[in-house]
This record gives structure tokens, sequence and C-alpha cells, in this order.
């Protein structure tokens, strides 16, 4: 039986909900390991003279306890 656990990480990207993502997983993974999956919480953006300036994500991390 596998144990796992979960985390929350804030991730941020000047191109993408998905570079946003792929940042935050990257970046947990340098000092989690096993990663199993992620689970978009909630997407959010930053807006600077009516422009789109900055992509938010808060992630929910799920990986392996060995």
């Amino acid at each position: 039986m596998a144990v796992m656990k979960v985390i929350e990480v804030l991730a941020n990207s000047d191109k993408s909900w998905e570079d946003a993502t792929k940042k935050g997983i990257k970046q947990a993974s340098k000092s989690v390991k096993n990663i199993r999956s992620a689970f978009v919480q909630s997407q959010s953006v930053v807006v600077n003279n009516d422009e789109v300036a900055e992509f938010r994500v808060n992630l929910k991390i799920t990986f392996e306890v060995k």
C-alpha cells in the first residue's frame, strides 16, 4: 500500500498558466521526490496597464511517501 501526501505550491509565469504549472512542478521536484500528480486548484492573473502581466496558479501536488 502506498502512502501519499499533498502539498500546496504557488507558481507564476509571464507566459501562461500551463508554463506556471510546469515551473511549479519543476521547482517542487527539487526537494520533493516521487511526485505522482498535480491539481490546479485556482488560476489568477496580474494586470498592469490593461494587459495581463503574470499568470499564477495554486497547485496541489501529490507525492508518494516511501
